[in-house]
């Protein structure tokens, strides 16, 4: 993988650390493979890599896991620095979902389903959409299940052309969480999302594409070129304005117009740096500089 898409290599130096599982073992090296999983999270000068990396497992989300990610994206939000973060599955997949193991533990009963998916999930999602960042999610392989709600939180997503998408949780015996039904629900509307509910398929790239899943396919040799192309395209954008496009469109996607009294500041991003660098270097037939303010 490549230096815009990929993370850095194992021991990249301070940036670079892992966030492990319960089972971890103290003491281990900084990228060790944990059999419980973990959330591999580094820095690449302004671009953050968050990679699900559960070995044996295509990834499947453990509840640490799912902690993990949610703290990650914490500390991105707080984290001006950085203006793009990439979401990515190792071994060739992205995440084949939550990891089923622990339900016999982590959903006993009505209570802990609940705890489960009100405490844990969704807060995790939640996270990953409010993130001010664009975030893009690179998708090899299989991404079904907490996997795709994931992915449905990014705001791009670019998925190989033999990705495989799905929910076939009606073979578990329980539907989809409201908080984790709302990602997929904005992205493929009600009659597609119900259908993959109902049916529990699992399809394509194309097909997802089709349905409104992904915002391109490409060659599976190609997704680290595209995912790179992607995120420099969004490096040579103004920070601020991305993360104002970002908190307007959300907004508006659930049906909430912004008042009289708030225009005067949505539109005092005329006073700022970004805004003025940008005009200035058109006029003068330069590459901007942008700083985020």
């Amino acid at each position: 993988m490549s230096a815009a898409s990929s993370p850095p290599a194992s021991g990249a130096g301070p940036q670079a650390r892992t966030l492990r599982g319960a089972e971890a073992q103290p003491g281990a090296a900084p990228h060790a493979r944990s059999a419980s999983g973990q959330v591999r999270y580094e820095r690449d000068g302004a671009i953050a890599f968050v990679t699900l990396d559960h070995p044996g497992r295509m990834n499947a989300i453990t509840v640490a896991m799912w902690r993990q990610l949610g703290q990650v994206f914490g500390e991105l939000a707080a984290d001006l620095s950085v203006r793009c973060v990439i979401v990515a599955g190792a071994g060739g997949n992205f995440a084949a979902g939550a990891d089923i193991r622990e339900f016999p533990q982590e959903r006993g009963d009505s209570a802990a389903v609940q705890n489960y998916h009100r405490n844990i999930l969704a807060p995790t999602l939640r996270a990953i959409a409010d993130c001010p960042h664009p975030v893009v999610a690179s998708i090899e392989g299989v991404c079904v299940g907490g996997g795709l709600e994931i992915a449905s939180q990014c705001d791009l997503r670019i998925a190989g052309a033999s990705a495989r998408f799905g929910v076939p949780i009606n073979r578990l015996g329980f539907p989809m969480a409201p908080d984790e039904m709302q990602g997929l629900l904005a992205l493929a509307g009600p009659a597609a999302t119900l259908a993959l509910l109902l049916e529990g398929r699992i399809v394509d790239a194309a097909e997802a594409h089709a349905l409104g899943l992904l915002t391109r396919v490409v060659a599976d040799a190609e997704v680290t070129a595209a995912t790179q192309e992607c995120a420099a395209r969004i490096l040579r954008g103004a920070p601020l304005a991305a993360r104002i496009n970002k908190r307007t469109l959300r907004r508006l996607a659930r049906g909430e117009p912004l008042q009289e009294k708030e225009y005067p500041g949505f539109f005092s991003y005329a006073d700022s740096h970004d805004h003025r660098e940008g005009v200035r270097a058109f006029l003068a037939g330069e590459e901007p500089t942008f700083s985020g303010d």
